[in-house]
């Protein structure tokens, strides 16, 4: 207990009712969790009798770790030890025991996502449903969020507002009789079957009230409906209840979690015992204000003031980038600078809100020869989805590649089994020719020895048709243009559109390829695409640098919870970007993205660079886009701007002609638009500066072509209006055909 301040003692010596402990950034919770177990033990409390629950394994086996060392130094020798584990791994053991009493044996199964998937594929099917029209994914989506909301499939089949409702509750049914008939759950099941069991079997639930006696939950601000009455249930008997969380990292809503949970746990237990735990042991003063200064702007949050013993710091650096390269070199150069005075790699990560942007990143990093390793993802250029793209290049540029032929022959899929691809490949083989070929001459395959069915030849025969149509279209197309055709037409494009958000993030992983694509669209068509693919061969080579012990992390922002780094650079703080478009028009998802930038700074210890574009190629388009609301909400005594070296100065109008091009493709104006349509219209027209000047951020404006949208910043004559149909764009407020909406 010496090792504790005041405060965290305070926590560990609350043991009896309700007690919530707000817990800051780097404030030390796990080790006042771990203390409070061991001190409930030293007390005299019956190690079974304690319930400590965890969001990830990880946690939960660091816990179990730390609480056994401790004991261990304090020489109490236990017979039994506490119950430390997940939500979803103490709900199984208590099924295993109780579940006959729902109609399932206890050696159920478990199905996974893929077990889940082939099976909804199974009642669609038997449901008469269209799977084209209702993909698999979204449909276990929408039964997934019921789930959580302890909503079963007569609790949902009797709420339908709406036709898509009434197909969801039809499938929903029949998708629980096939996991009853397999005697299984899927994940959502767990939770969901263990608070209907404690609500149906008031006995069931008395002996697990009285078994586990004093309850911890960590990341409480984290927990969905489905888990805040799981644990209520629990604790309803002693009401030793102990959570633990902060509301100003609460940045998992896209999962379900309610961060009410935390915010109202005095309503719910009106007597509970308030700890705050704002004594910060990471971070410098200068990092906590800044942070502190963005999480303010939020409404629904908890007072508190996080403090430390480390005063003042370095100033919160700012850099604005010419472009998405720009940022990635000034992120490697500052590394760069900083390792040839001694710091380590993994003295530093990298932040940014969405995969897509890791890419120009990571280029950086393998032209400074830094090594790196992306959490919580591949390496771009490893990612399932490129790897397969490339390999269509690859089989399309060598109809002798069989490595591609083989990952890309059932992608999307063809029922070419493994069986039918040996068999043709060593058909090629031994006709000396190269598979591809070898199929187009001899499309029935009317040799008796192939056993290859009908049906199978005609697949084999379409897919190389269209890989050798691909070959003759290469040298007609620039690359950009070519590479969406083959994204397209081999099916990939629409296997990918799914509905789901993993489909989505995957899309734009492929859009992003094409952003990389278009350095070659210069040359000529084959010619482009041989240096694209040994450029991508290249930087795949490189990749073996993972193997090494020392790296540079980087992740998303929601990755890097529970981190803590030397020094931290956060990318793309642009409107649309962090904070994401989609929060643009929503206060609560506003609030999160705040969250979200809160965690994202108080991971550092020492330095925090914040950087911008000015512009960036993303997602296969031109983005003109405002600086981030958050770098305004950083107290301005805290911020300091890194210049840019000389002759990084942004040139408007550097913007290839193909940009230009695509971005009118997209319906928008790209800066050159901007300057010639300045120029044509300044012979006749004066700007009108009145007009300019009525409109001010948060007005809602109309546009001619880009229709409905919302200003949210304005300087001067230049205005940025996130528009609901294509996003942020940066319009001149005289000239733009714009009026209030």
């Amino acid at each position: 207990m010496e090792k504790l301040n005041a405060v965290q003692r305070e926590a560990v010596e609350a043991t009896e009712g309700p007690v919530l402990i707000i817990a800051g950034a780097g404030s030390g919770k796990t080790r006042a969790l771990t203390f409070r177990v061991a001190y409930l033990i030293q007390k005299g409390v019956n190690p079974r009798n304690i319930l400590a629950v965890t969001f990830t394994n990880k946690a939960a086996g660091e816990m179990k770790e730390r609480i056994a060392n401790l004991l261990a130094d304090s020489k109490l020798k236990i017979a039994s030890k506490p119950n430390v584990g997940t939500f979803h791994s103490i709900c199984v053991r208590i099924l295993r025991q109780e579940i006959e009493k729902m109609g399932y044996s206890k050696d159920f199964n478990i199905f996974d996502t893929q077990d889940q998937l082939m099976l909804m594929k199974k009642t669609l099917k038997e449901s008469q449903i269209d799977p084209e029209r209702f993909k698999p994914k979204s449909v276990l989506g929408t039964i997934s969020k019921a789930k959580n909301e302890l909503i079963d499939e007569k609790d949902f089949s009797e709420q339908i507002g709406s036709l898509y409702e009434e197909m969801i509750a039809k499938v929903y049914q029949l998708y629980q009789k096939k996991l009853r008939d397999n005697n299984a759950l899927d994940f959502d099941d767990i939770l969901m079957v263990t608070v209907k069991l404690f609500q149906k079997f008031p006995e069931v639930l008395q002996k697990y009230q009285n078994f586990f006696r004093y309850i911890m939950v960590d990341e409480y601000q984290d927990t969905n409906h489905a888990q805040y009455i799981l644990v209520k249930l629990m604790a309803g008997k002693f009401r030793n209840l102990c959570v633990v969380g902060d509301d100003w990292q609460g940045i998992y809503s896209f999962r379900g979690a309610n961060i009410k949970n935390i915010l109202d746990f005095e309503k719910d237990y009106p007597d509970a015992k308030v700890v705050k735990l704002e004594q910060n042991y990471r971070s410098t003063q200068n990092i906590l204000d800044a942070a502190h200064g963005v999480i303010s702007k939020n409404v629904n949050r908890k007072d508190k003031k996080i403090w430390t013993d480390t005063p003042g710091g370095h100033p919160i650096f700012s850099y604005s980038a010419e472009d998405e390269q720009d940022e990635a070199q000034f992120i490697a150069g500052e590394i760069k600078k900083k390792m040839r005075e001694g710091e380590k790699p993994s003295d530093f990560v990298v932040l940014y809100r969405t995969n897509a942007q890791s890419r120009a990143i990571e280029e950086a990093m393998l032209r400074n020869s830094i090594s790196y390793r992306i959490i919580g993802g591949l390496k771009f250029y490893k990612r399932k989805e490129i790897k397969d793209i490339i390999a269509y290049l690859r089989l399309i540029s060598n109809f002798s590649d069989v490595v591609s032929l083989e990952r890309i022959i059932n992608e999307p899929k063809r029922n070419i089994g493994e069986k039918t691809l040996d068999k043709w490949i060593g058909l090629a083989k031994e006709n000396k020719i190269n598979p591809i070929e070898f199929i187009l001459k001899n499309k029935n395959l009317e040799n008796d020895k192939s056993k290859i069915t009908e049906s199978r030849a005609d697949a084999m025969a379409k897919f190389c048709e269209f890989i050798s149509r691909m070959n003759e279209t290469k040298d007609r197309l620039i690359l950009t243009d070519f590479i969406q055709k083959v994204f397209a037409e081999s099916g990939y494009e629409k296997s990918l559109a799914d509905g789901t958000e993993e489909g989505e993030m995957r899309m734009e992983n492929v859009r992003e390829l094409l952003t990389v694509a278009k350095k070659y669209d210069e040359n000529s068509g084959s010619e482009g695409l041989k240096l694209f693919l040994e450029e991508v061969a290249l930087s795949s080579d490189t990749d073996q640098i993972e193997q090494e012990k020392d790296f540079v992390h980087l992740m998303t922002l929601h990755s890097a919870k529970g981190l803590e780094f030397k020094t931290v650079f956060i990318a793309g703080l642009e409107e649309g970007l962090f904070p994401h478009s989609r929060s643009l028009f929503n206060n609560e998802e506003m609030e999160e993205e705040r969250r979200l930038m809160y965690v994202g700074v108080t991971r550092a210890k020492e330095k925090v660079f914040l950087i911008y574009s000015e512009t960036r190629n993303i997602f296969g388009s031109v983005q003109v886009n405002a600086p981030s609301r958050f770098l305004e909400d950083i107290p301005e005594n805290l911020l300091k701007e890194v210049e840019r070296e000389k002759g990084g100065i942004l040139n408007s109008f550097r913007i290839s002609e193909f940009e230009a091009r695509n971005a009118k493709s997209k319906n928008y104006l790209t800066m050159p638009d901007l300057a010639k349509r300045d120029k044509s219209q300044s012979k006749t027209n004066k700007p009108d500066i009145k007009k300019a000047i009525n409109f001010k951020d948060g007005d809602m404006v109309m546009h001619e072509m880009f229709g409905e949208g919302r200003i949210v910043a304005s300087q001067g004559d230049v205005i940025t209006i996130a528009f609901y149909k294509i996003g942020l764009k940066k319009l001149s407020a005289s000239i733009a055909p714009l009026k209030k909406a």
